[in-house]
């Protein structure tokens, strides 16, 4: 699904500093893309991921800034968009701050939402328009199976998650005849820095079908697949990637 060097696409992946993040952008980048590798304060972490991607051939840059702070991501994408149109974006940037929500602060509703929701909103409505010129764009949200089942202590963050499926169904009508679509992917539990503690073993086979965690490259490519050509009929879907638990 690589692309000829003639037409090189740029995709940003907020988030890609983590460990699916990561695997998103080397993904993307395999498949041809100019990667753009976001971090938001540990630009250091975004910098080794772009610069493993270079290292095996690809295209990439680091960028850092807060996706919930609408100032500081407008003028980051601005000096992006002056090398021109970004025409994938994949919404992968998200907190966790979980809590039964009768002992849930309001600190901790808010902070989960803006990064997930309104960062969505911060990071994907400034790049619409020059990417509606180029009729040809890719729009992935990276959700959790928890806000299509909801989990105890987690009302914060499958409400926020849950706020994309609706925002994305809704801009996938706005946007498909410019050759724009818009989808949400949904992990389960994916093997990542925190999985082992929070998920061991026994845990793992009551709660998944398939009796262990996601890799994150199984995630990568789904989201890989969604950015191609081969996917320009798939919209408005929220389609899970959870090992069968719903």
């Amino acid at each position: 699904m690589s692309q000829p060097s003639s037409t090189v696409r740029r995709a940003l992946v907020t988030g890609g500093s983590g460990d699916l993040g990561g695997a998103i952008c080397r993904r993307l980048a395999a498949d041809g893309f100019d990667t753009i590798v976001h971090a938001n304060a540990h630009l250091e972490r975004a910098e080794a991921v772009a610069a493993a991607i270079r290292a095996d051939g690809g295209r990439a840059q680091a960028c850092a800034f807060d996706v919930a702070d609408g100032e500081a991501a407008r003028q980051a994408l601005e000096a992006l968009l002056a090398d021109g149109p970004i025409q994938a974006v994949i919404n992968n940037a998200g907190v966790h701050d979980d809590a039964p929500m009768a002992g849930m602060s309001e600190r901790q509703w808010k902070r989960v939402v803006d990064v997930s929701l309104h960062g969505f909103f911060h990071v994907t409505q400034p790049l619409l328009l020059p990417m509606a010129r180029t009729r040809w764009g890719r729009i992935v949200s990276v959700s959790s199976v928890a806000a299509v089942l909801g989990n105890r202590g987690q009302t914060n963050y499958a409400a926020a998650k849950a706020g994309l499926h609706g925002a994305s169904m809704s801009l996938s009508r706005e946007m498909a005849s410019r050759g724009i679509t818009v989808n949400v992917v949904a992990p389960g539990v994916i093997e990542g820095r925190m999985t082992a503690d929070t998920f061991p073993p026994e845990t793992l086979r009551q709660l998944v079908p398939a009796g262990r965690a996601g890799k994150p490259e199984e995630v990568a490519a789904l989201v890989g697949f969604l950015c191609s050509d081969l996917a320009g009929y798939i919209n408005g879907q929220v389609i899970g990637v959870n090992g069968g638990m719903g």
